[in-house]
């Protein structure tokens, strides 16, 4: 027994002070890119979609000019949509940061479907445009798509939402919880449902103007508040101007 046990013991010994060097000579686990890499402290997050938004409540926000926007549209007047920056403060924050950069001024309406919604906010009038901001994180929340609510534009992938918004004619509670409802029309929708219709409408209404009420911006003078007329067509040819001698010169 004892010509067993002293053997076990000295290989178990052996083995223990070897253990250290092993852990010495073991190659690093750690990816090398990123090993390699100084260590730095963490940049600021320019996505606002990534930042922490403060919580605010309905009393905070309702009413408040500062979470009110005003749409000055092309067919007569001023539309007023209150955010709600309780459900999506991020995508209010854009809007709002749009807005007082100008962005919003002059974009037109290219996508109007009658009883459904009207799209703005691409100032290349395709549906293919968009700011130079990155595209903010899906805010999707209980808000229903009632008529005025006031929706932000995506492409397939959630989280593709930049500056094109639109603005519910109807209900379509489809939409629920898959696009970012983040206010809703208070007054003015009269001039929501004068846009013209189309995709692509044949002559679009714009937002001549877009500000943050806060800001107090007048709305601008009713000669700008005016459609873009339709171009002219071609005259007809009647049986007569056929049959006209022709002049020589």
């Amino acid at each position: 027994m004892k010509m067993i046990i002293r053997p076990m013991v000295l290989t178990a010994l052996a083995f223990g002070l070897a253990l250290p060097a092993m852990a010495q000579e073991a190659p690093a686990t750690t990816d090398p890119v990123a090993a390699a890499a100084p260590a730095t402290e963490a940049a600021p997050a320019t996505d606002t979609a990534t930042e922490a938004a403060p919580t605010i409540k309905p009393e905070q926000y309702l009413g408040n000019p500062e979470y009110m926007l005003n749409l000055d549209l092309s067919t007569g007047g001023r539309v007023v949509v209150q955010l709600y920056p309780d459900v999506a403060p991020h995508h209010v924050e854009r809007v709002k940061q749009l807005a007082r950069a100008g962005f919003y001024d002059g974009v037109k309406f290219h996508r109007v479907i009658d009883g459904f919604m009207a799209q703005t906010g691409d100032p290349t009038a395709t549906g293919q445009g968009g700011s130079e901001l990155p595209d903010l994180k899906a805010e999707f929340n209980d808000t229903p798509h009632l008529r005025g609510t006031v929706s932000m534009a995506r492409a397939q992938s959630p989280d593709s939402a930049n500056s094109q918004f639109f603005i519910m004619l109807q209900p379509r509670f489809s939409l629920d919880h898959n696009y970012t409802a983040f206010g809703r029309v208070v007054s003015g929708m009269q001039f929501v449902d004068a846009v013209h219709k189309g995709e692509p409408p044949a002559v679009m209404s714009r937002m001549v103007q877009v500000s943050v009420a806060a800001d107090n911006k007048p709305m601008p003078p009713a000669s700008m508040l005016t459609e873009d007329q339709p171009a002219k067509p071609a005259t007809d040819i009647t049986a007569d101007q056929l049959n006209a001698p022709i002049i020589q010169r």
